[in-house]
This record gives C-alpha cells, structure tokens and sequence, in this order.
C-alpha cells in the first residue's frame, strides 16, 4: 500500500488541521482515498464514511471555520480518518462512470460499500497498533456503517450512524412509494431510471435539500462560507466536473436504491447482529430518517453492550455544517462521551 501526502491546512490555521491522503488497496483494481486529519497519536481512532452523493471532505473537512468535524474531533483526541468509498472523491470510480449516465443497474451498491470500509477498517487498524475503531457515518453512510458491524463488530469500539435509515413502513415523501423512486409499473420496485447508474450534480442540487429544509431560517442555522465551500468542495471532488456546463460531480447510484428498499420496510441487514456500541443521533427535521427507524434499531440491538439514541431538537440532516447551536456541538460531544478512551 502506497501512503501520499497530498494537503496541508498550514494556510487555514483556524479552519482545520493538516492531513495525510493514504492510498489503500480495497477488491481488485479498487484503490481508496484514506485520510487522517490532525496528528497522529496511534490510538482513539474513528474513521468517518461520507453518504450517497457528497464525498468525504465536503462531507467532514471543509477548510472554513466550523467546517470540518474532522477537525473538530481530532481536536477531542481521536486519530481522525475519513474514507471516500469507490465511486466517490479521489477513490476508484467504476469504468461505467467514465462514461455517459445511463438507466442500467445502479453501480456501487451496500456490498461494495462494506467491502471498503473493511479494508479502511483494517488500514486504520494497522497504524494504530491493533486498535479498535470507531465508525461514524452520516446517512447512507450510517446505513453502511451498521451492515458493517453486522460482519465485524470485533473491530469495532463504536458504531455512529447519523441521521439513518435503518427499517421502516412509514411513508417517506422523498424515496418511498409513490416517489420518483418506485417502478409504476412494478409498484414496490425500486426503479433503476430515477437515478441510472451514476448521477450528476451540479451547485444548486447540492444545496437544493438543504435550503428547502431551512427555508428562511437558512442565514441563521448555517453560516454561508460554509455553504459556499460544501458546494465548492463537492464540485473539486471530481476531476472531471469542469467538463461540464454546468459544473458538476459523479455520484454512484446504488446508495439511492438500497435507501429506497429501507424505506419501504425491506431488511437489508439486522442489527441484532451487532456486538459493538453503538450510538444513533438524528435531527428532528431531518427530511431522511424517520423516528420509526430509530425505533426498530433500538429494538433489533439487542446483542450490543451500549445502546444510546439521541434526537437533537431543531436538528436537520446537515446538523454537523451548522451553527453550533443547531446541534453541531451536541453531536460533538455525544461521540466524545460515547466512544472509549
């Protein structure tokens, strides 16, 4: 495995810590972008894994003040990574995606999702003497994070999921049924058209969920330099985004089509299987997870020797980029509180 130092902060002093990009090997042909952020202390590590569209630095290191919860963290006394899984930021893309979007099978579905986040795992593991990690993950990639646990808790001092699915019947307006999400010719089906194999984004769809979501609370709840370098730091995350009018990034779609099985109640994995800690945190106007799936997580640990749910009140999905107020500080300590020292 071949380590590469690629970015330092020493220009942003106040915006975030220096950072090391490791290159690690994952299935064949797969190389990952592994990033620890802060100095390394070889132990308390915790390795972020970004969601379905937004790679990991714009998701957890932006380089503006109250920007990176990498940062942040490792300002806590984690060795902090974070991990862009195949498909996403400077990792391995599929050789479809080097192509036009199409309506075929979505590419990088949960399996190779885990798959991943093992061989990150077992880096992270190695540079820290054996250490067990903690795994925090942000929507899709709390979803990940959990199947996870269900194959290697051993690994394991603490499973995160943020604002995740997990299982529910409940109507979910955005990738439920009678969304854009679902066959109308096979209802209950996943349909592979709403989102293709891969998807583009440009800078009003990166924002779009999280301005309808604050409405005109937007200027109070998050501060726009943050806003602006998420934006900026998503368009960066693929070289290629420059090629098109407008600018815009690469995401795999498989993400899309396990969420939407979750939502209408599919059990992708149990969580019964688990034997690590773990911590579940959602925002209570988070326009993607729903109370039920909290719910049927607490009910299904029961093999987990932790087990601690939090609702932030007045949270929203994108908590962890907003104002301290607004649960970013909440969130902050409960993983400082919750994962061992």
């Amino acid at each position: 495995m071949k380590a590469l130092l690629i970015v330092t902060a020493s220009a942003l002093p106040l915006a975030g810590l220096a950072s090391q990009q490791f290159d690690v090997s994952s299935a064949p042909g797969i190389t990952l972008a592994v990033t620890e952020v802060g100095q390394h202390h070889g132990k308390r590590p915790l390795l972020l894994v970004h969601g379905a569209r937004v790679s990991s630095k714009p998701s957890f290191d932006l380089p503006v003040p109250g920007g990176s919860l990498a940062a942040d963290l490792a300002k806590r006394g984690f060795d902090v990574y974070t991990l862009d899984v195949r498909g996403y930021g400077a990792s391995t893309r599929p050789a479809e995606m080097s192509l036009a979007p199409t309506t075929g099978a979505a590419l990088v579905r949960t399996n190779a999702a885990v798959e991943d986040i093992d061989a990150a795992v077992d880096y992270v593991r190695r540079r820290s003497g054996g250490a067990k990690v903690a795994l925090l993950g942000w929507a899709t990639g709390g979803q990940w994070v959990g199947h996870y646990a269900t194959l290697h808790s051993p690994k394991l001092s603490a499973v995160i999921m943020l604002n995740s699915l997990y299982r529910g019947t409940s109507p979910h307006p955005l990738i439920g049924r009678g969304t854009a999400m679902e066959d109308k010719q096979h209802p209950g089906a996943y349909s592979n058209a709403a989102c293709g194999n891969y998807r583009l984004t440009d800078a009003a769809s990166i924002l779009g969920p999280w301005d309808r979501t604050l409405g005109e609370e937007k200027n109070r709840a998050r501060d726009p330099a943050v806003a602006k370098a998420y934006v900026d730091a998503a368009l960066d995350s693929d070289a290629t985004s420059s090629q098109r009018e407008p600018r815009s990034f690469r995401a795999p779609c498989g993400a899309m089509e396990d969420s939407f099985y979750l939502a209408t109640g599919r059990q992708l994995w149990d969580a019964s299987l688990i034997t690590a800690p773990v911590l579940a945190i959602a925002g209570e106007k988070d326009f993607w997870s729903r109370p039920e799936d909290m719910q049927n997580l607490q009910a299904d640990l029961v093999h987990s020797p932790a087990v601690r749910m939090v609702r932030i009140p007045n949270a929203t999905h994108f908590l962890h980029l907003e104002w301290p107020a607004r649960g970013r500080a909440q969130l902050i300590d409960e993983v400082d509180g919750f994962v061992p020292r």
